[in-house]
């Protein structure tokens, strides 16, 4: 799945982050890439470490990874809805006030784990199922005009970034 045009997406620093991405890559491998790199991260961590935060009042490893899930939900909703032509402005979300009403701090880090696979799981499948005409329907998302392509893209972006975050601001101090 190629990357959307500059059309498909608003033009705001916060989407140009996100979709951040080689002409060359492919949707499909770049999102299976990223979930086998979570996971390894996941099943290398010591026990105790998923509930390190590297500062006070950030969330912990497995409270980022519930974000991403929370996320990767919303986002494919969306996919969904503009997919299938829906009309309505689909609304935003803070996802402070979702992590604080999510407990994920207080769930056990493989539960959220089997979160993670079983969205990215239903999410690339979802995809897969996509004519042309479902990658290139425009929608409203977060009163914003986007693409169903341009959102499925935010997914692997949105991680991409969380990727990063992980990389050097968690496992820098806990490994």
């Amino acid at each position: 799945m190629h990357l959307p045009a500059s059309y498909e997406y608003p033009n705001a620093p916060y989407f140009a982050e996100y979709l951040k991405f080689e002409a060359e890559e492919n949707l499909f491998e770049v999102l299976k890439n990223q979930s086998t790199e979570i996971l390894g991260i996941f099943e290398k961590l010591q026990k105790g470490q998923a509930e390190f935060a590297y500062e006070a009042g950030k969330w912990s490893l497995k409270g980022l990874l519930g974000h991403m899930v929370d996320s990767e939900r919303i986002f494919s909703y969306r996919v969904l809805s503009i997919s299938r032509g829906e009309k309505t402005a689909l609304p935003g979300f803070d996802e402070n006030e979702y992590q604080a009403a999510s407990e994920y701090e207080t769930q056990d880090a493989a539960d959220i784990i089997s979160q993670y696979k079983a969205t990215r799981e239903a999410t690339t499948l979802l995809l897969h199922s996509f004519s042309t005409k479902h990658w290139n329907q425009m929608g409203q998302a977060n009163g914003k005009s986007i693409s169903a392509r341009a959102l499925a893209w935010m997914i692997a972006g949105h991680e991409k970034h969380h990727l990063r975050i992980i990389k050097e601001r968690y496992l820098s101090q806990i490994s």
